[in-house]
C-alpha cells in the first residue's frame, strides 16, 4: 500500500470504512495538497466523486501547523505524530470521528507508516492513544482512547412530528443522545430521518449530531445491548458514528443510574463496544480498507 498521497499521473487514495461509516483516505504527510471545502465535498459525493462520509487526510502534525490548516497543535499531541485531519461529507471541519481513528490508525499501520501497536494520533479534540488488536491489509481490530464523555445538560430533537428529549454529550464535538423508553428494535427502524431533524439553535449554536438509542437490555452473556441510529451534522443519517457511540453509551447508562460500564452496541453497520470510565473512555471495532485507486487529474471539473 503506497504511503504517499501525490503521484505525477493524480492523487493516490484509500476507501476504507469503520461499522460502514466510510471514508477516502488521502496519505499527505507533508500537508501539500489544497484540501478544501469544494474538493473534500466532491470527493464524498457518491454520484461525481468517490462517495464517502468524509475525508480522512494523514499528515504530520507538524506540517499541517507550517500550513496553516492548524493554528495551534492540540492538547497531547507533538509535531511528529500522525494526524487525522478529518472532514465531514459537505467539507467542513470536525473535531473526532471515532470510527475514522479506527480506519485512520489501520492505514498508518498497515502501510508501515508506523511499526507500532500502540501509538497515538492526533486529532483536533486533542491526542487518541490507539491499539491494533489485528490486521492485515484489508481487515483489523482496534480500540481506540476516546477521552471523557461530559454530560452537559438536556435538550430535544423534532423528527418529523416527534420529539425526543436527550442528554447533551460532550465526546470531544456535540452530540444529542436520546435513550427513548420503551422504544424496541423495530420501532427504531421505523423513524423517518428524512422527514427533517431540528435540534434547539441556542442548546447547539454549531449544530450537533443526534442519536437514537433503544434502553439497554441485558444480552444471553449478561453483557449490556443496545440498537442506535445516528444523524451526523454536515452528512446526514449514517451506518455509525463513532463518537455518538460514545454519547449513547453515556447516555444509555446515566438512564440507568451509573456513569462508568460497557455496552455493546448494534448499529446499520455492524456492532461495537463502548467502555465508559470515570477518567474516558474507550470504543472497540473493526476497520475495513476496501480499494486503492488514484484521481484522474481534472476529475474535479
Amino acid at each position: 500500500m503506497p504511503p504517499q498521497g501525490v503521484h505525477g499521473a493524480g492523487l493516490h487514495f484509500v476507501k476504507g470504512h469503520g461499522t460502514q461509516n466510510d471514508f477516502v483516505v488521502l496519505a499527505d504527510p507533508e500537508a501539500e495538497l489544497t484540501l478544501d471545502a469544494e474538493m473534500v465535498a466532491a470527493l464524498c459525493d457518491r454520484q461525481r466523486g468517490i462517495g464517502a462520509d468524509g475525508v480522512l487526510r494523514v499528515a504530520r502534525s507538524g506540517a499541517l501547523l507550517a500550513a496553516g490548516v492548524l493554528d495551534a497543535l492540540p492538547d497531547g499531541v507533538s509535531d511528529d505524530d500522525w494526524f487525522m485531519d478529518y472532514r465531514n461529507g459537505d467539507g467542513s471541519v470536525a473535531e473526532m470521528c471515532g470510527n475514522g481513528v479506527r480506519v485512520f490508525a489501520h492505514f498508518v499501520r498497515a502501510s508501515g507508516l508506523i511499526d507500532s501497536d500502540t501509538f497515538p494520533v492526533g486529532s483536533r479534540a486533542g491526542a487518541r492513544g490507539v491499539t491494533i488488536h489485528s490486521f492485515d491489509a484489508v481487515h483489523a481490530e482496534v480500540t481506540v482512547e476516546m477521552g471523557v464523555a461530559r454530560l452537559d445538560g438536556s435538550s430535544v430533537v423534532r423528527i418529523g412530528d416527534d420529539i425526543y428529549p436527550g442528554a447533551m454529550v460532550d465526546v470531544g464535538n456535540p452530540h444529542l443522545a436520546c435513550v427513548v423508553a420503551d422504544m424496541t428494535a423495530a420501532d427504531l427502524d421505523a423513524v423517518d430521518f428524512g422527514a427533517g431533524v431540528t435540534i434547539e439553535a441556542d442548546d447547539f449554536p454549531h449544530g450537533a449530531n443526534v442519536e437514537l438509542l433503544t434502553p439497554p437490555v441485558e444480552g444471553p452473556d449478561g453483557g449490556l445491548t443496545a440498537r442506535m441510529r445516528v444523524f451526523e451534522r454536515g452528512v446526514g443519517e449514517t451506518r455509525s458514528c463513532g463518537t455518538g457511540l460514545v454519547a449513547a453509551a453515556r447516555a444509555a447508562l446515566d438512564a440507568r443510574g451509573t456513569d462508568t460500564g460497557e455496552l455493546r452496541i448494534g448499529i446499520p453497520g455492524g456492532e461495537v463496544t463502548v467502555t465508559i470510565r470515570p477518567d474516558g473512555s474507550t470504543l472497540r471495532g473493526p476497520s475495513m480498507l476496501v480499494a486503492d485507486g488514484v484521481l484522474r487529474p481534472g476529475w474535479e471539473c
